[in-house]
């Protein structure tokens, strides 16, 4: 077997669900953003955090299953840093992969994305076909998306609140089951041997996270949730609220930055979003 297909191999043995799949998915392309790096968490394990450096400002990106980033380094994906830091940080390799997949949709140059890290063709297919990250992050999306100013839709604090609150939402099991009440998180009882302290931290984050949607307010707390937690797009947002087109886009730059007030990244969040976001309380 050669040096590729061991490493196909190895990754497919090691991603057999669709959500370790997604998650490669998302960390190689998190980190192939300017200056971003993972690292273990050192505070639970089993985790990465995602860190981006670029323009000199290094923000929260997220966190991801440590199987994630093993699962990039055995397909040659990404490599750790040698040192006592140990980031992680994407390969030659997985640039050019990614490349390869921009490029060809899913024909043979991203063969490989397309079979292993959850990707499928969105629109046309052939040379003219692109490809989407079905994992993808709605926060991600807005980030990287500009408006016609030419500015990201949102701010890096606006989307630092977002995935703080998603890790929130995580970690005090309130992830979206069907038929799941919102009211009613889920115990699962999976994570940590130690059920107290796996109880306290189910109970810790659950109380982040009401503190937080408390500050947004209820006009906002369930877009939030349907946004950072059930990772809605905005276009569906819209539809199952009956909004008009691109008003889900405004609401949600009002909702994250008062989350980003709330979380003490106020700074970045401030300006003619913020002066809305009274506006939209006041007609609430």
């Amino acid at each position: 077997m050669n040096m590729r297909a061991r490493s196909e191999h190895t990754l497919r043995k090691r991603a057999p669900d669709a959500k370790l799949a997604r998650d490669c998915a998302r960390l190689l392309g998190a980190l192939a953003e300017e200056g971003a790096y993972a690292f273990p968490d050192p505070v639970e394990g089993g985790r990465l955090i995602l860190r981006g450096g670029g323009k000199g400002v290094s923000l929260g990106g997220g966190h991801f299953a440590a199987e994630a980033g093993e699962a990039l380094m055995a397909a040659d994906l990404a490599a750790r840093e040698p040192g006592p830091r140990a980031r992680l940080t994407i390969s030659e390799a997985g640039r050019a992969r990614l490349r390869r997949g921009a490029a060809a949709g899913l024909q043979e140059g991203a063969a490989f994305l397309g079979q292993h890290l959850d990707l499928e063709a969105a629109g046309e297919t052939g040379a003219e076909g692109r490809l989407r990250d079905v994992s993808e992050s709605p926060l991600a999306w807005m980030a990287r998306r500009r408006g016609r100013d030419g500015a990201p839709l949102i701010d890096p604090a606006r989307f630092e609140a977002g995935e703080r609150l998603r890790r929130d939402m995580e970690a005090a099991r309130m992830m979206p089951r069907m038929g799941t009440d919102w009211s009613q998180p889920r115990v699962d009882g999976s994570g940590p041997r130690d059920p107290a302290a796996a109880s306290d931290r189910v109970l810790g984050a659950r109380a982040r996270v009401r503190a937080a949607l408390d500050a947004a307010g209820g006009d906002l707390a369930g877009l939030l949730i349907d946004l950072c937690g059930h990772l809605k797009g905005l276009e569906r947002i819209e539809a199952e609220r009956r909004w008009p087109a691109r008003s889900a886009k405004v609401v949600a730059r009002i909702a994250l930055g008062r989350l980003a007030e709330h979380y003490g990244l106020e700074r970045e969040a401030s300006g003619p979003a913020r002066a809305r976001s009274r506006t939209w309380r006041a007609r609430a």
